[in-house]
């Protein structure tokens, strides 16, 4: 894993060859984050800040959900200036686990069409 050492500020994120399919699974089974996961997917390549997200939790829930998403490897996070600005890692993502990210992204828009919601239960 990269570590913080050139600055504090840096976030420690896993290297492409240290992602792994159960770590990445897990953080794409919460509706919170697979919501963040889409909308980030939505912005291909565009670093979005934190505050863009509106979710209907905590702040703190949702710095834990940004951090179990940076630490299995589906998003890397930078910070610029004081916002902490994310980005989907598609490409490390597509090269070890092919069609992964875009049948999750594709069943998620089939049941938010099925249930009417974002998949959020509500």
């Amino acid at each position: 894993m990269t570590t913080a050492a050139a600055s504090s500020r840096a976030l420690a994120h896993p290297e492409r060859d240290e992602i792994r399919l159960e770590s990445v699974l897990h953080a794409l089974a919460d509706p919170m984050r697979l919501r963040v996961v889409r909308e980030l997917a939505a912005e291909e390549d565009i670093e979005l800040s934190c505050s863009y997200f509106v979710l209907p939790v905590t702040k703190s829930t949702t710095t834990h959900h940004f951090r179990v998403l940076r630490e299995s490897g589906v998003i890397r996070q930078i910070y610029r200036g004081t916002a902490k600005m994310s980005v989907l890692r598609r490409a490390d993502l597509d090269a070890l686990f092919p069609g992964l990210l875009d049948s999750v992204l594709a069943a998620a828009a089939r049941q938010e069409s099925r249930l009417g919601d974002d998949g959020l239960g509500g």
